[in-house]
């Protein structure tokens, strides 16, 4: 490709213009820290936190160093996100087909939850689960048994621990499914398109996915038990659940939250998507002999995930910025235990909220990375 000087002349400017900001900005904030008597640097990150953490994935104590700290928050902040995205996007489907019902209640319904929890305030929304949902829970020794082996309390969720043995085996098992489900695939999609022949793909990997993680049950020697919580006193009035899971009030708020915000505009997205597509499509798939269910997957999906996945990708974004918000609960999140606590124990500002930035930033480019992958490769190919 050959480049002319009229076209190379304006991209120049603009790197020129935007190196030249950068400098100014960086050779000021030098020149004021230097005057200031403010060392700049990294080093602090493997110095001694002395702070503690309420939830962590990792193991994680005051002696640790601020670079720990930064991966308890990390952590934190994506599984918070993890959760959001799964379990907004079910639900976001489910009422944006919702939406299209012909039955009345249905509908309705549908419309009034996405009008009722996109308009009003995510923080506020947050506060409401946090500050009067969940504090009206029992506390941990009045709590009743939920299936005889979990316990919703005031002081979070409490959960069955899985405990393994060869649990390799059954890794393995399932790594083994995953691949002859992905062959299958493959095969399937080739005699569609070679010989017009449907394939049972779902069935056949939902055996899968069942039978060979059971054969290494029963033939792999893979066993599986459950340490559940056990209620043990700590004081005269003080209880707590020992053993097992728990998930914190403000993991619980948090995910709720940003789960029930968020669905409300993948409705919407999967809502447009599926309208997008003409009835005469429809119509026309039907009437060269497609079940509805065919005509569902063959014929609508492959046209309305075009349309429903980039609009998506901005709400998986925007949940995982939201997630930030967990400050205000004092959920133990990257902007909470690096850009808060740290923060305020060290003073390096500009390092931390650089860092911090560049986290989001890293997440957000991951995310957006990835669904456009996934666009790219769920298009329709035009031959």
């Amino acid at each position: 490709m050959n480049f002319k000087p009229k076209d190379i002349g304006p991209q120049l400017m603009t790197v020129i213009a935007v190196v030249l900001v950068f400098g100014f900005f960086t050779y000021n904030a030098q020149v004021n820290m230097e005057n200031r008597g403010i060392d700049f640097g990294y080093g602090f990150l493997s110095q001694e936190s002395s702070f503690d953490v309420q939830f962590s994935l990792i193991e994680y104590d005051g002696s640790h160093s601020y670079f720990r700290a930064y991966l308890v928050g990390l952590l934190n902040t994506i599984l918070v996100s993890v959760i959001g995205i799964f379990f907004a996007t079910i639900l976001g489907v489910m009422v944006g087909i919702a939406r299209l019902s012909p039955n009345y209640l249905i509908n309705r319904f549908a419309a009034f939850y996405v009008e009722f929890f996109r308009n009003i305030p995510l923080l506020l929304q947050i506060f409401f689960w946090y500050f009067a949902a969940l504090r009206a829970l029992p506390l941990p020794q009045d709590a009743e048994a939920i299936f005889g082996i979990s316990f919703l309390t005031i002081k979070g969720l409490f959960v069955p621990a899985f405990i393994w043995q060869n649990f390799n085996i059954f890794f393995y098992s399932i790594v083994a499914a995953t691949i002859a489900i992905i062959v299958i695939r493959y095969q399937a999609k080739k005699l569609q398109e070679t010989q017009g022949k449907q394939t049972p793909v779902l069935l056949i990997s939902i055996g899968l996915i069942l039978i060979l993680p059971l054969i290494s049950f029963l033939i792999g020697g893979v066993r599986l038990s459950f340490e559940v919580p056990v209620l043990k006193q700590l004081a005269t009035t003080s209880f707590i659940y020992e053993g097992g899971v728990s998930l914190p009030p403000e993991l619980i708020a948090l995910a709720l939250s940003l789960s029930l915000y968020t669905a409300t505009f993948i409705a919407e997205c999967v809502r447009a998507g599926i309208q997008g597509i003409s009835k005469g499509q429809k119509e026309a798939a039907a009437s060269i002999g497609l079940t509805p269910n065919q005509v569902l997957k063959l014929v609508v999906m492959p046209q309305a995930l075009r349309i429903i996945i980039p609009p998506t990708t901005n709400q998986y974004l925007n949940l995982t910025k939201n997630s930030s918000l967990a400050a205000a609960i004092a959920y133990p999140d990257l902007v909470l235990v690096f850009a808060g606590t740290a923060l305020m124990q060290t003073g390096k500002a500009i390092e931390i909220v650089s860092i911090t930035m560049f986290t989001y930033l890293s997440l957000s480019i991951a995310i957006s990375l990835f669904m456009n992958w996934y666009n790219n490769k769920i298009a329709i190919q035009e031959k």
